[in-house]
């Protein structure tokens, strides 16, 4: 009799958190005035927050009603420069910076608007859970600038500054756990690197120790689209990857951004992988600069090696920047959650795109 109850206590809790998360979000174009996160300070407790649900706990959901579409397009977004105020020039007029008030301000938009957030091993390898009716998203910022992330003292500690782009997420988090604490931050050891306390070891492993990913941006920021032979690729890839292995043992990256752009044709391969005195380098997953969502990784059209951005909306707005996209992108078009990561479901018409090799032990719903 009390198996019984436990069991029912259990299913009913489960059905109270699916509820609470994104399986109410309404469409893209919703008014969002009365969301109790709109224009939220950081550390204001929302009245409600829900949790992911472990695989085994995910209960069924009405696919009608949350019209879950696992086929659909996923937003990796391209962060830069992050600043506290701006002014334009007219040689930077602000579109790859965004100040630390609208960084806040966009976290609790994407929040509202149902936006979850997931690492790049998550996408690249299918593992996307996220409740039922919400849209995984992922974050990158490249070229490793102290406003994206710089440590401060505090007391005998070292902290993530506040004012950077982790320093606000880690307090977002605290308050909204199930948005996610992800990102992968590509550098360039070359140069200089997160600046702020600590010695460059201890920012780099206070990134991986908090779950956020380090991937590879080349040694020196290298035009990679001049380069002209096989071995000045290597030693820009290959060289940041034998840094990284100097400041940080063991840690291997799997990622990379392109720094303005593709070299020719010919040289492609060796930005995928290639060795350095030694050091053997391979990517998995080849970021482009932004401009459009990219595909499901169970998508025929999936390929990570040129893996599409959105650019996160600067000072400076432009068209197909993050903010036109939640415009004009609408919910059926992207990916939908069902809430159970051991499950794919897409509506009918959307079945004949899924790689059945890509699937691995995951079971194929259609509604």
């Amino acid at each position: 009799m009390k198996k019984y109850f436990r069991r029912r206590l259990l299913l009913l809790l489960s059905l109270i958190v699916v509820l609470s998360g994104c399986s109410n979000v309404n469409e893209q174009e919703k008014n969002v005035a009365d969301s109790p996160t709109k224009n939220m300070e950081v550390g204001q407790k929302p009245s409600t927050i829900a949790t992911p649900l472990a695989a085994t706990e995910a209960p069924k959901i009405d696919l009608t009603k949350v019209k879950p579409n696992e086929m659909g397009k996923i937003m990796v977004v391209m962060f830069h420069n992050f600043v506290e105020s701006f002014t334009p020039t007219k040689y930077d007029k602000g579109e790859y910076t965004t100040t630390f008030d609208s960084f806040k301000q966009l976290l609790g938009d994407l929040y509202d608007k149902g936006y979850r957030l997931i690492s790049m091993n998550d996408y690249l390898n299918n593992n996307i859970n996220v409740p039922a009716g919400c849209i995984p998203m992922v974050f990158t910022f490249d070229d490793g600038s102290a406003g994206q992330f710089n440590l401060v003292k505090s007391g005998d500690a070292l902290v993530a500054n506040s004012k950077s782009a982790v320093g606000i997420m880690e307090e977002f988090n605290k308050t909204h756990p199930d948005f996610g604490l992800k990102g992968t931050f590509f550098v360039n050891l070359g140069g200089e690197t997160f600046n702020g306390e600590g010695a460059l070891p201890e920012r780099l492993k206070y990134l991986v120790d908090k779950g956020f990913d380090i991937g590879n941006h080349t040694l020196t920021h290298v035009h990679l689209n001049e380069i002209k032979s096989a071995d000045k690729i290597e030693e820009e890839i290959g060289g940041n990857q034998k840094k990284m292995l100097e400041l940080v043992p063991g840690y291997k990256f799997n990622t990379f951004s392109l720094p303005f752009g593709q070299p020719t044709k010919s040289l492609q391969g060796y930005v995928v992988k290639g060795s350095y005195q030694g050091v053997d380098y391979e990517n998995q997953v080849i970021v482009e600069v932004g401009w459009d969502p990219t595909y499901s990784p169970i998508s025929k059209s999936f390929n990570p090696l040129s893996t599409h951005r959105v650019r996160a909306s600067g000072i400076k707005p432009v068209d197909a920047d993050l903010a036109w996209w939640l415009k004009n992108l609408s919910k059926a078009d992207q990916y939908v959650s069902d809430g159970n990561p051991n499950t794919i479901s897409v509506p009918k018409s959307k079945e004949d795109g899924i790689d059945k090799n890509k699937l691995k032990d995951k079971k194929v719903i259609t509604y």
